[in-house]
């Protein structure tokens, strides 16, 4: 183990790093988002664009991150799109991401006893209120776990950015392997970085998901 090696190559990794979490955040907020309409959609039962969103779901969950880089940074400019590769990493990371958060979000909906639903509206809410104060809050708690394991496993996705030339951190390790076979220091500073990334993220789920089941939610 050379500590030299690291020393020098230190900066390098901290740059990749931080690439890698800000295009994986970018990512999962865009998933986040695509998951939320997607779970309503479901969870309501809109006629058409309830089919459409289950083709994207089988779609998306059914096809590497991979493939559908590749898609995005090579075939859609044949179509006249033009992209970066930090955008095709974030919008491909939205794309996979955005069919699991749907799934996680419907099965928490669909959690929710329908008398929560049925005494809101027996209240005078209407069914928007329902939603927002009664279904959601609970819906959210169930959800914990299983979002907390899609952000960590978007986050571990990133890995793949590298195929589309992006200096992130599995593109650093391989290049200064190629470069100068170093492959125990780089595989090593790989791990640390993916470490301390990615263990705040699970002791923060494991924290809220506690909290929100000693409140009284999610039991």
């Amino acid at each position: 183990m050379s500590w030299e090696f690291i020393r020098q190559y230190l900066p390098l990794y901290e740059q990749a790093a931080w690439l890698t979490l800000r295009l994986g955040l970018m990512g999962i907020a865009l998933a986040v988002g695509i998951g939320l309409a997607c779970a309503a959609v479901q969870y309501e039962r809109v006629p058409v664009l309830r089919r459409i969103v289950g083709a994207y779901i089988e779609l998306s969950r059914n096809t590497p991150l991979l493939i559908q880089l590749f898609f995005i940074y090579y075939g859609l400019p044949k179509l006249g799109i033009r992209t970066d590769a930090a955008a095709c990493g974030v919008a491909g990371l939205a794309f996979l991401g955005g069919s699991y958060m749907a799934e996680t979000f419907r099965s928490g909906l669909e959690a929710v006893d329908t008398v929560q639903t049925e005494s809101a509206l027996s209240l005078g809410m209407t069914r928007m209120q329902a939603m927002r104060y009664v279904i959601l809050p609970q819906a959210a708690s169930v959800s914990v776990p299983a979002f907390m394991a899609n952000v960590i496993f978007l986050l571990k996705e990133t890995s793949v950015f590298s195929a589309v030339s992006l200096m992130d951190l599995m593109f650093t390790a391989k290049d200064l392997i190629g470069l100068y076979s170093k492959t125990t220091e780089s595989l090593f500073l790989l791990v640390v970085f993916y470490l301390i990334i990615l263990l705040p993220v699970s002791l923060l789920g494991s924290l809220l998901e506690r909290r929100l089941r000693y409140a009284g939610f999610g039991a």
